[in-house]
């Protein structure tokens, strides 16, 4: 039987293209599922994750989500990501839930990589978000301080007739290399849910890597689940 030792073993490579990023294909990271080896699909904007009945999931889609309320949430039902950004000007998508993957690029280079993975047990502290995050970057790339990652927010729901709402995620932001490139890694995990959500944006510039991240934030909501 694999153990999670050996399902781990890559990210040792993986966590260095984060610190690295000698290019953009590097800043490319694939999250294993601790617990599983069948990585989870990436949902679209219409394939909202349900819940069973006696949760109030709408209630939770309602407001915003910071960290500290990621107990709201039902044991164990994943929060999707969405793929708007196939629809948004000068982006394209050039993966498509590859190992629940997507991949995303824009005619001036930038690119960027989505993930949902499930079954997160083995790095959830339990009632704790923050914490989850922490480890999960932590499993990505032990070198990446806690202190290091900054709380930034992304879009809670796709549905465009009512308020917006927000979601909080810890941030990575690399500082831009000798040559320029920039990039950015955002990932939050779902200590009751028992998922991750991952994303990352890469580009020529830190300019560039600023409208990419405004392009994600307005395009790649998070899905919550719904009753």
């Amino acid at each position: 039987m694999e153990t999670f030792e050996r399902r781990a073993a890559p990210l040792a490579y993986l966590g260095a293209a984060i610190v690295a990023a000698a290019a953009l294909a590097s800043c490319s990271v694939s999250v294993p599922d601790p617990g599983a080896t069948t990585p989870a699909p990436a949902p679209s904007v219409l394939a909202t994750p349900t819940v069973t009945p006696g949760h109030d999931a709408d209630a939770v889609a309602a407001k915003d989500l910071p960290l500290s309320a990621g107990g709201t949430l039902a044991a164990g039902v994943p929060v999707g990501i969405a793929d708007g950004l196939r629809e948004a000007t000068g982006w394209k998508l050039v993966q498509e839930n590859v190992q629940g993957q997507n991949r995303f690029v824009r005619k001036d280079g930038c690119q960027v990589i989505t993930r949902l993975s499930l079954n997160q047990g083995a790095l959830a502290v339990a009632g704790d978000d923050k914490a989850s995050t922490e480890a999960l970057f932590a499993y990505l790339d032990p070198g990446i301080e806690p202190a290091s990652l900054k709380a930034e927010n992304l879009r809670w729901g796709a549905d465009n007739d009512k308020p917006r709402r927000k979601v909080q995620v810890l941030a990575f932001n690399a500082r831009p290399a000798a040559d320029g490139k920039a990039f950015s890694v955002l990932a939050r995990m779902f200590a009751t849910a028992g998922s991750s959500v991952y994303l990352s944006a890469a580009c020529p510039s830190p300019a560039a890597l600023a409208t990419a991240k405004a392009d994600v934030a307005n395009y790649l909501p998070l899905i919550p689940p719904s009753n």
